[in-house]
């Protein structure tokens, strides 16, 4: 049939989306590809400040084959199916992009002028060489990737007098909201309204019984997980996850994983993926508490001058 690209129409493209990286996972590895909760969440950001309608597109041969997003920072990623990654796509696909952000650029410089931002896992040797043909070099943020057997035992919770753990309900979007903006502002991923979290929770790939979080004596939400599944691989992921300032040490991240760990194995998953940078000590400590360990790493990778 031949090759074809198109710019991102409807929600029934991100569930294309999804089965791409499903079936790309199963055709490698858990890591050589994102799970389809990073790409849920990736799209959300866009969703929120940018139009998908323009920054994402998409490459079909019969059906869909490969994707490119451009995100704020400016941010790029392109995704292709095993069988078509000498196709060509991913060169056409950061041409797009590099031209799109330099359209982008002119009218608002402050926002789209600095180096464009992508990367790679570790070991997968064809995408960092790609990267590096064209002019990309590491950065000095990493990211390690971390998985967890749900064939072990999961401990129970424990948690302070009064507290509580169990999903969201549809009625907290704003709180759950405020949540997401006082742990991860001032990053875009904390730019985030009541309105912006409702539409978030109407996704495709968004299970609100996985949006788990932790509420004080008070209704507060103290603490938080965005859980997704992929039922092709039997893989779950874990991400965003926080902890509001006031409510942290306190063992409620913890107890909100370890939930979720129970809940993702009531859905079939095998096995649950969780990320955070590497010197993100806190943090790698906790997951290595509730049983993950590391078995990848990302590097970011930043464009470099001409």
């Amino acid at each position: 049939m031949g090759l074809t690209s198109r710019f991102y129409q409807s929600e029934r493209d991100l569930l294309d989306m999804y089965g791409l990286l499903m079936e790309a996972r199963a055709r490698t590895d858990d890591w050589r590809y994102p799970h389809i909760g990073d790409l849920a969440f990736w799209f959300f950001m866009v969703l929120c400040h940018l139009d998908p309608q323009k920054e994402i597109r998409l490459w079909h041969d019969g059906g869909l084959v490969g994707y490119a997003i451009l995100g704020e920072d400016p941010s790029f990623d392109c995704q292709v199916l095993p069988q078509y990654a000498a196709a060509g796509i991913e060169g056409e696909a950061l041409a797009w992009a590099e031209s799109r952000v330099a359209e982008l650029c002119q009218g608002d410089a402050a926002r789209w002028g600095g180096k464009m931002v992508s990367g790679a896992r570790q070991d997968d040797w064809r995408r960092r060489a790609f990267l590096e043909r064209h002019g990309f070099c590491l950065s000095d943020y990493v990211e390690v990737n971390c998985i967890r057997s749900l064939d072990e035992p999961i401990p129970e919770v424990t948690l302070p007098a009064g507290f509580q753990v169990r999903a969201v309900a549809d009625s907290e979007a704003a709180e759950r909201a405020a949540a997401q903006r006082e742990v991860w502002q001032p990053w875009t991923v904390g730019n985030v309204s009541e309105d912006d979290y409702r539409r978030f929770m109407r996704l495709p790939g968004y299970h609100r019984d996985l949006d788990v979080v932790a509420i004080s004596p008070d209704g507060a939400i103290a603490a938080y997980v965005n859980g997704w599944i992929d039922p092709v691989n039997r893989v779950g992921d874990f991400g965003p996850v926080g902890a509001r300032p006031a409510f942290r040490r306190q063992g409620l991240t913890r107890a909100v994983l370890l939930e979720s760990l129970r809940r993702m194995k009531a859905r079939g998953m095998d096995r649950v993926s969780v990320s955070t940078g590497v010197s993100n000590i806190p943090a790698r400590r906790l997951y290595e508490s509730v049983g993950f360990r590391v078995v990848n790493q990302f590097l970011e990778v930043v464009k470099s001058e001409g």
